[in-house]
């Protein structure tokens, strides 16, 4: 079976969150159960450099401004094509936005481009080559069913991964005449959204299935509180519309190898963790004691619920654990931690950034990971943790809900539980989350319990994959049909 995935990122060649780790895995992961996976890919600075030898398999005299090419290449275990525009995609700065965080104003040109290419590789534009299915991920490469669907490609199946639906790939109506498509995909079935044109949008209304990234999130989106003015729409296509929890690259997070740690170890020598949380609380000013290290390594945004933790840092202290955090993002989150960690020398520390050396010290050193998102499709935060016997403390929220096993006294006594859930959202259920951790933590075969139980979880790719291949049969039957 051939499949096209098309994606604005792919580990590890670009990566600005989640959605990368999953395109770069999920290939790979697909290999050993019949599927061929190829995933077109724009050719930024850094994925042009990954490959020496350019033979174009498909060239564009113009492409929404300029010259462009396709390149078939093989990066490591992934198969790539790689659209090379550099009006488009030779920049300095990220895949979104300049060094300064700000987007770039064309970004609908850019990734108009990269789903109109898509679009025709889908089509059979490229010889020798014909995708049965067509696996297109979020609003960036959105457009790409779109362009099939009024174009050659209308008979190949295709489904869209949602990995965010808050970020949705809106523009002005200005911008249609520039895409071309045809008069009539200006419809309200088509790319039509309050009046301008929407990305996502498009790609639900053309998918002929719809995949999230966990079942809780699937059925969150239904509502007007998750589903960010798509709700509606997805409702409509709720037959079509599955959840499918993503996997880790089990190589890369293995506390056993993981070349980042002080020390290795497993599930039966938890022990060595001792020398990593020496490491933690060397890194982050930390006293030296046996109470509980929790962690955050996160973007520090509404998103991710780290007002909720900024506002009770010392209530987090007052209960008995210390805390270290890890992350960048809105500066007045940023702020508000440095000043907890000023208030609180010993007990609280912070580091301003991303560093992923110090991610896996963190997963590998810290007692506990605290994750109190707002909404999370999925999560890969906390199936690290399992993986590293750094217990999940966690939002009730999509993937978060669907991944991790509460820690109450039930499931303690049948020796089941892999970390902590709270809800409601908000301050107080955090806080008591926590006092129920520190209370655990002194029974020190509970605590153990806990860790070896998630440790003892599959969070591979496996049983994803199979679910992917299973839908890509469904699709495939559809169209046979």
């Amino acid at each position: 079976m051939q499949v096209l995935s098309v994606t604005p990122e792919i580990f590890p060649l670009i990566k600005t969150g989640g959605l990368a780790d999953v395109t770069g895995a999920l290939p790979i992961a697909l290999a050993g159960k019949g599927v061929a996976m190829r995933t077109l890919v724009p050719g930024y600075p850094v994925v042009m450099e990954a490959f020496k030898k350019k033979k174009a398999v498909y060239q564009y005299p113009l492409l929404q401004g300029g010259k462009a090419s396709v390149h078939a290449v093989k990066i490591g275990q992934l198969d790539l094509f790689v659209l090379d525009a550099p009006h488009l995609f030779d920049r300095v700065g990220g895949p979104y936005g300049n060094a300064s965080g700000a987007d770039w104003s064309d970004n609908w040109r850019r990734f108009a481009a990269l789903s109109q290419v898509g679009g025709d590789i889908a089509g059979g534009a490229i010889s020798g080559y014909q995708p049965d299915i067509v696996h297109a991920h979020d609003w960036q490469s959105a457009m790409t069913l779109a362009y099939m669907r009024y174009g050659k490609a209308v008979g190949v199946p295709s489904l869209i991964t949602v990995h965010n639906l808050a970020f949705q790939g809106q523009f002005g109506a200005g911008i249609f005449g520039e895409l071309g498509l045809p008069g009539v995909a200006m419809q309200l079935d088509g790319v039509e959204y309050y009046g301008g044109v929407g990305y996502l949008k498009a790609g639900l209304q053309a998918a002929w299935a719809i995949t999230t990234v966990s079942p809780t999130y699937a059925q969150e989106i239904r509502s007007p509180e998750f589903g960010m003015g798509l709700d509606g729409l997805i409702n409509m296509r709720a037959v079509d519309l599955h959840g499918i929890v993503n996997g880790i690259d089990v190589d890369i997070w293995n506390p056993a190898t993981d070349k980042h740690l002080v020390a290795n170890y497993a599930a039966d020598t938890l022990a060595a963790r001792g020398l990593n949380r020496k490491a933690v609380e060397d890194r982050f000013n930390l006293e030296n004691d046996d109470s509980p290290i929790v962690c955050v390594v996160s973007r520090l945004t509404w998103q991710k619920g780290m007002d909720i933790l900024a506002a009770v840092v010392d209530g987090i202290v007052q209960r008995g654990a210390r805390l270290a955090v890890l992350g960048s993002g809105d500066a007045g989150l940023e702020g508000s931690l440095l000043a907890a960690a000023a208030r609180h020398r010993g007990r609280v520390g912070v580091v301003v950034g991303y560093d992923e050396g110090l991610s896996h010290i963190m997963q590998g050193g810290c007692d506990a990971i605290v994750i109190p998102s707002r909404f999370e499709p999925c999560g890969l935060t906390q199936l690290y943790g399992l993986r590293y016997g750094c217990v999940p403390v966690v939002a009730r929220t999509g993937g978060l809900a669907d991944t991790i096993i509460d820690a109450n006294e039930a499931a303690l006594s049948a020796g089941v539980a892999t970390g902590f859930q709270f809800a409601p959202n908000n301050g107080g259920a955090l806080l008591h989350a926590i006092r129920q951790l520190v209370e655990v933590h002194v029974r020190p075969a509970a605590w153990a319990s806990i860790q070896r139980q998630g440790m003892k979880a599959d969070v591979s790719w496996d049983k994803s994959a199979e679910k992917y291949v299973e839908l890509y049969r469904l699709l495939l039957s559809k169209r046979a049909a």
